[in-house]
């Protein structure tokens, strides 16, 4: 036996020990105790810098890990935007003081982060962004509102990208700022989608004061920050889901299936060997982007391939299930049964949450595949000269 093969079987043995019968949806004290005792094992932040409080290992324990726990249920939801996307931005671009004060709290689960990127007027263009940040001494003086912000009402602190110079293309004024969120000037408000629960939240921001140390990367260098972490994102939201914990998986729905009567009928096999191709082809797809991390190479822009797979997957798995149960998909009496009509109602927002399908395939075009960038007149532009959000309000009053 390696001693790869070692860490991974110790993995699964601490996993079964402690993870087994936990809850998805435990409340936040006892995912906050899970995360604690995850890091204090060894197997939280496993390939960060142990300088910073991760474990220093290499890519190929993490992915020892990932396998150890492909089965198994953790209640780390509250902590995905932190180890998906903050901390690997603070990391990528922190100070040194940010680095030491906030990876190690973020790894036990101590101090949650949300990010806070896209407002009522900046979707999918999120650099049209109208939230202000304003100097005031040394000090950042925040105005504005956020809005689609997974995790807000738990969250301890959220990065956030602002407008610090509207006299430049909009793409150039932007800074990108580490902003406490229990700053009296920060009001949390949740959003109820269409599966019943407050997965987002918006926000607003009232006179909020930010010291300068809490800028991340360059002033006026927000948009490379915010590429950064968006970057992080679309890897970690493609490779972050598993076949068997989804309930419109295709080892859910073949069982379904069977239990149904329907193996025999040809137009289900055939949905479900194309929602077999699409897992395996997800699988296979985050299985070359971890081995060439092990090698040294990042997936800088490939990451919204797997961004864009997993949003087909959901989607495909939903039009089976749809299928395959008919109204039981939606009709149900107790929680068990209803997390398939939450899985239908919940799988459009994956092909609009970290960037919709249609800037995924203009990112793979321009960033991976070399294609011609589509026309952008705006990028030469003012900012205060755009005509966007509340500004084309104002210039028609």
């Amino acid at each position: 036996m390696t001693d790869l093969d070692e860490y991974g079987r110790r993995a699964r043995a601490w996993l079964d020990a402690h993870a087994r019968d936990l809850p998805r949806e435990a409340d936040l004290q006892t995912a906050r105790a899970f995360m604690a005792e995850l890091y204090d094992a060894g197997y939280s932040g496993i390939t960060w810098p142990a300088e910073y409080g991760g474990q220093g290992l290499s890519a190929s324990e993490e992915r020892a890990f990932q396998e150890a726990a492909r089965n198994v249920t953790m209640p780390v939801g509250p902590f995905g935007i932190g180890l998906g996307m903050c901390g690997p931005t603070l990391l990528s671009i922190g100070t040194e003081e940010q680095k030491r004060r906030y990876v190690r709290p973020l790894l036990r689960g101590e101090e949650i982060w949300c990010q806070l990127f896209s407002e009522p007027g900046a979707g999918s263009d999120v650099a049209s962004l109208q939230t202000r940040a304003v100097r005031d001494g040394d000090a950042w003086v925040v105005n504005g509102q956020k809005v689609w912000t997974s995790v807000g009402r738990q969250a301890d602190f959220g990065l956030l990208i602002a407008r610090t110079d509207p006299d430049v293309p909009k793409h150039r004024g932007i800074t990108m700022f580490i902003v406490d969120m229990h700053d009296p000037g920060v009001t949390v408000r949740p959003l109820r989608d269409m599966t019943g629960q407050s997965h987002f939240n918006e926000i607003f921001f009232d006179d909020v004061r930010i010291a300068p140390d809490q800028v991340v990367g360059e002033v006026n260098g927000g948009w490379a920050a915010a590429v950064t972490t968006l970057l992080h994102e679309r890897v970690s939201i493609g490779m972050g889901a598993t076949r068997t914990e989804r309930p419109t998986s295709f080892a859910a729905m073949a069982e379904a299936a069977r239990s149904r009567g329907l193996l025999e009928d040809a137009a289900v096999r055939d949905q479900l060997v194309d929602l077999y191709v699409r897992e395996r082809t997800l699988d296979l797809f985050n299985a070359r982007l971890s081995q060439e991390v092990r090698a040294g190479i990042q997936p800088g822009a490939r990451g919204s391939v797997a961004k864009l797979l997993l949003a087909e997957l959901l989607m495909n798995g939903a039009d089976v299930a749809s299928e395959i149960l008919g109204p039981d998909a939606v009709a149900y009496e107790d929680r068990e049964e209803g997390v398939v009509a939450r899985a239908l109602s919940f799988a459009p927002g994956m092909a609009l949450g970290g960037g919709t399908n249609e800037i995924m395939r203009n990112i793979i075009g321009d960033r991976v595949l070399g294609l011609p960038r589509e026309p952008q007149v705006d990028r030469t532009v003012p900012f205060r000269d755009l005509k966007v959000g509340t500004q084309v309000k104002e210039a028609g009053a």
